[in-house]
């Protein structure tokens, strides 16, 4: 049985919060005088505890975890960026790591000088960085501004080009963050698939961060749950994910969206929408859910008319689809407050991050029609794949799209 690719044992980092800075001499003799005037206490801030996970070579492993989670700082330690306080890390092989933009580049020095000084902190050679180049350049697409010093790329680009360098120049261990969210959906997309080809062809380790459980759900098999600096669990991926979302349910509140709620244009004013609620603790649903919420609304002038409709947005901003309720009766007085409970029944949505535009109003599109309010970007939520019958999570290819089609029906004639 080979030997684990890393091991992580009793990994602990501590930081000081305060005010922690140089002093002067000044300032050291009145400390020994004891007349130094008394300063801003500092605190201890644990951001890892006791930290303990091996990891296979060739496998992928999802990290997962709340935001302050230790995540980011796991991944510091585990790429030399920072050492940790207690514990020990041991990495057989070498590692490239994206973790943020504007690290691991020279800002002054061009896309072309950058690829090459990053080969030669891994180990390789001029030959070898040589015969990878062209591969690197055409995978990020910045063929046009390889000679252009990076400090002058936009974020996405650079990002772009930071993935292909640490994917093509052979570490056996690659750590990527969150980080990829910047590049737009197709480059996400040929992302996954370059990680996921570098680990089942060329035998490569991935260490993979993201937030997008159906990123992590598709591309890795096994995952690690962060809570409060300390492993919660390492094992399976859907078990993983299972336990994510529960604690998304126990720490998330009820109301989701509250005012103010953005508009980009004002309606007629008769109502407005004040606040948005799902029904559910937390904004995770499975791909086969209905989902509902309540919608509250102040009316400022006598209305006897009401349909809601909404338009669901992917998460990088193209349109899903749109809905429209039956306009109903709906006494509301002047200066009072009603409640609407609205249910998306079965979406059909894809595994993936979504967001709703939702429109209060009377009529439809054949007549008169009149928007009371319009609220935009409101209501994030996140759709899980299907289960399997074993209760297994099921693959789905992001590039499949937004929409999951009905079951073929499928009968001998």
């Amino acid at each position: 049985m080979s030997r684990p690719i890393i091991e992580v044992q009793g990994v602990s980092k501590r930081y000081e919060l305060g005010q922690v800075g140089m002093t002067t001499f000044r300032d050291e003799l009145q400390r020994l005088l004891g007349r130094a005037p008394a300063g801003p206490a500092t605190r201890e801030f644990w951001a890892l505890r006791e930290v303990n996970f091996t990891v296979e070579p060739g496998s992928i492993v999802g990290i997962i975890g709340r935001n302050g989670a230790g995540k980011s700082t796991l991944l510091k330690i585990l790429s030399r960026i920072t050492e940790p306080t207690a514990g020990e890390i041991h990495l057989r092989g070498r590692v490239a790591s994206l973790l943020e933009v504007g690290t691991g580049f020279h800002p002054e020095l061009t896309g072309r000088e950058n690829i090459f000084l990053n080969g030669t902190i891994l180990g390789m050679t001029r030959a070898e960085i040589s015969r990878k180049f062209d591969e690197i350049v055409a995978f990020a697409e910045v063929d046009q501004f390889i000679d252009t010093p990076v400090k002058r790329y936009s974020s996405g680009m650079y990002v772009r080009l930071a993935f292909a360098v640490a994917a093509h120049l052979e570490p056996e261990i690659l750590i990527i963050d969150e980080v990829l969210a910047v590049g737009d959906a197709a480059f996400q997309r040929k992302c996954l698939g370059k990680m996921e080809s570098v680990s089942r062809l060329d035998g490569r380790t991935v260490l993979f961060v993201s937030h997008n459980m159906a990123a992590v759900s598709q591309l890795t098999t096994r995952a690690v749950v962060l809570k409060g600096g300390r492993v919660q669990f390492a094992g399976s991926t859907s078990e993983a994910i299972d336990l994510y979302v529960e604690e998304f349910e126990t720490h998330l509140v009820r109301n989701y969206v509250t005012g103010p709620l953005p508009r980009k244009w004002p309606g007629t004013g008769h109502a407005r929408i004040e606040r948005l609620s799902f029904l559910k603790s937390t904004p995770v649903f499975q791909s086969d859910a209905d989902i509902e919420f309540d919608v509250e609304l102040s009316v400022a002038r006598p209305i006897s008319k009401l349909r809601i409709s909404t338009t669901v947005f992917a998460a990088d901003g193209s349109a899903v689809g749109g809905s429209f309720g039956a306009e109903t009766d709906c006494w509301g007085a002047a200066d009072s407050r009603i409640t609407w409970r609205v249910r998306l029944p079965n979406p059909a949505l894809a595994p993936g991050r979504y967001h709703l535009d939702l429109a209060a109003g009377h009529g439809d599109f054949i007549g008169d029609r009149q928007e009371y309010d319009v609220v935009t970007d409101v209501l994030y939520f996140e759709v899980l794949p299907p289960k399997s019958p074993s209760g297994v999570l099921a693959r789905w290819e992001s590039g499949w799209g937004h929409i999951m089609l009905p079951s073929l029906q499928c009968a001998p004639i």
